[in-house]
């Protein structure tokens, strides 16, 4: 894969109760992707920036909402975003040193 294209794959962390409670429990990270990228894309860019080894992903299409903005109507974009497990002895700290 070309390094350029990995490094635009993921986007931000997705970091929220369930995300949080699925990181301790399964070694299972939250990543919102790019609505192009593949399951290997994923894989390989995760690899390069984390330098962890990732055992599965799994993918989804999160709609956007239907919003109300005063008197008229509005949609959020859609995203995609990424489950990421990793392999035993490896961890992802988005916190850094402290």
């Amino acid at each position: 894969m070309n390094k350029e294209r990995l490094m635009k794959v993921l986007l931000a962390p997705h970091i929220s109760e369930k995300t949080t409670l699925s990181a301790e429990k399964n070694r299972q990270f939250v990543f919102q992707v790019v609505s192009d990228a593949t399951k290997s894309e994923i894989r390989q860019a995760v690899e390069l920036l984390f330098d962890v080894k990732v055992d599965s992903v799994q993918l989804c299409n999160v709609r956007g909402k239907i919003k109300r903005f005063g008197a008229s109507f509005g949609k959020r974009s859609n995203w995609k975003k990424a489950y990421v497990g990793l392999k035993p002895g490896f961890d992802i700290d988005f916190m850094g040193p402290q």
